[in-house]
C-alpha cells in the first residue's frame, strides 16, 4: 500500500458540514437584524457564488465555491421560515426593528420574557 492518500474528498466534506453548521447560526442573526425580506439578496449570492464555481481553474475551489453556494441558497429559503418560528414564539424578535413583518404581534407574545426571565405578561407572573 504506502501509496499516498486523497484528502480532497474528506476535506471538501468537513468544509460542507462547517457551511450548513454555520448556516444556522447566520440564518438566525440576519433574520433577527434585517428581517426575512432580504432573501431575495441571499438567493443572489447563492446563485452568484454556483455560478462563479463554474470558473474556477481548480477542482478544489470550484467545489468549495458550489458547496458555499448551494448553502446560502438553502438559507436564503430558510429566512421566510425563520421569520414564522419567530412569529410562533420560538426565537425572540427584534426589539429595535419596528418595521419587521409581524412586529406587533410580536410583541404580544405569550413567550416574551422581561429582563429578569420571567414572562412579561403580568397576569401570567402569578404570585410569589
Amino acid at each position: 500500500m504506502g501509496g499516498i492518500l486523497n484528502l480532497t474528498g474528506l476535506t471538501l466534506g468537513i468544509f460542507m458540514l462547517f457551511c450548513i453548521g454555520f448556516g444556522f447560526f447566520w440564518v438566525i442573526k440576519l433574520e433577527y437584524y434585517w428581517g426575512a425580506q432580504v432573501w431575495k439578496l441571499v438567493l443572489l449570492a447563492g446563485l452568484i457564488l454556483c455560478l462563479a464555481s463554474l470558473f474556477m481553474p481548480a477542482f478544489a475551489l470550484s467545489a468549495i465555491f458550489g458547496i458555499l453556494g448551494g448553502s446560502v441558497i438553502w438559507g436564503a429559503t430558510e429566512l421566510p421560515a425563520q421569520a414564522e418560528r419567530v412569529q410562533r414564539g420560538l426565537f425572540p424578535p427584534n426589539p429595535r426593528r419596528s418595521s419587521g413583518e409581524g412586529s406587533s404581534e410580536l410583541g404580544n407574545s405569550p413567550n416574551k420574557r422581561d429582563g429578569d426571565g420571567e414572562p412579561a405578561n403580568p397576569a401570567s407572573k402569578g404570585e410569589r
